[in-house]
């Protein structure tokens, strides 16, 4: 299920450089916006550590980039200046051919005059530019994860399936193996709950679907109940099967949910907060990363070029992955100090590198 996880999201490209007074030793130019002009004539020769104090002149919100003259590659952004209001935007400037791109709530693109700046040698630390993600980018994604969706859907049927034979035939040990193996199925999907609806809390709410089961099966509960939970199991599962065919995931959810699946891991399964009797949420964690797998493999292509650190997230997804596996399928409580720590370590510094993701992949719209 979808939670909300209160854990802080780093912001990479933008939310960084983006203050409300300058950095001690930049210099500060003032960039007026308008639809007849973007950011208008400006200078940076020996560029270096720079604010812009961009200023919205237009009767209505709009989003202004920072970009490269020649292909669009970003470096700042900000989103939604209100009319009138004053937004700081603070880069590192080297050298290279610089504009400002202006993206009007109500109107077409307007283009900024282009700035050279070729005095910036001795400049260190300049600020990288990321090529924008558009609709086109992010389509094929969202159908490929879908795809993966839509394959996994039956897996899931055939292994509730054997969860109502286990449960009609009066095995509890089998039916506990087997339920386990259905949530861990349902727990790889976390990228597609949204599209799932209401039916992702009918299927795996906080005491709905698996977690009814899992609290009357290891609770000793009468078969009566356990059949007539795992009967609604199945048909929730039947119909997200069928809604399912006919749904489109959001292309802009798959690179958000890279890093609330593993939010939501350390937020409600490390703590054991989801925990209805099974003591899995080791296991959990193991499914809920495989999902993160899948979401950050199909997204690969367009970070390649763009994420730094995306070796770095994939090592530390990898990791994480590993030492969850070697924990092996015991109760949270069964871990020693040492032990929790180290995977509290894993799963935040996995979070911390996978968050920038979604600013990354967010959908821009291109001026070229």
């Amino acid at each position: 299920m979808l939670r909300v996880a209160a854990v802080a999201v780093a912001v990479a490209l933008a939310a960084a450089g983006c203050t409300g007074s300058p950095p001690a030793g930049s210099s500060v130019i003032a960039i007026d916006t308008n639809v007849d002009v973007c950011g208008g004539p400006w200078s940076a020769p020996h560029g270096g550590p720079t604010t812009f104090a961009v200023t919205n002149r237009y009767g209505a919100p709009m989003d202004v980039y920072l970009a490269g003259a020649a292909g669009g590659a970003v470096y700042q952004e900000l989103e939604g200046i209100g009319t009138g209001a004053t937004l700081n935007a603070t880069v590192t400037l080297g050298n290279g051919r610089y504009r400002f791109e202006c993206f009007p709530a109500d109107g077409s693109a307007v283009l900024g005059p282009t700035v050279t700046i070729d005095a910036a040698s001795g400049v260190s630390g300049t600020t990288p530019a990321v090529r924008p993600v558009t609709p086109a980018d992010l389509i094929p994604v969202a159908k490929a994860y879908q795809a993966w969706v839509v394959g996994r859907l039956p897996v899931l049927r055939r292994q509730i399936d054997a969860l109502v034979a286990d449960v009609a035939a009066g095995d509890p040990a089998k039916a506990k193996a087997d339920w386990l193996t259905a949530h861990l199925t349902y727990e790889t999907l976390g990228a597609a709950y949204d599209a799932f609806g209401d039916l992702d809390s009918a299927i795996n709410g906080d005491l709905t679907g698996f977690h009814k089961i899992e609290a009357l099966l290891w609770s000793g509960s009468p078969a009566p109940a356990l059949q007539a939970a795992v009967a609604g199991l199945l048909h929730a599962v039947d119909q997200l099967i069928t809604q399912f065919a006919t749904v489109d995931i959001d292309p802009n959810i798959i690179a958000l949910r890279a890093h609330e699946i593993v939010e939501n891991a350390i937020q409600f399964e490390l703590n054991g907060t989801t925990d209805a009797g099974s003591h899995s949420n080791l296991a959990t964690i193991g499914a809920n990363l495989a999902g993160a797998t899948e979401t950050l493999n199909l997204l690969t292509p367009l970070l390649v070029s763009r994420y730094p650190k995306l070796a770095s997230a994939k090592a530390a997804l990898t990791a994480a992955q590993r030492l969850v596996a070697g924990l092996g399928h015991a109760g949270l409580d069964t871990l020693t100090r040492a032990q929790r720590e180290n995977l509290n370590a894993e799963l935040e510094n996995l979070v911390e590198l996978l968050a920038p993701i979604a600013a990354i992949c967010d959908e821009r719209v291109a001026s070229q």
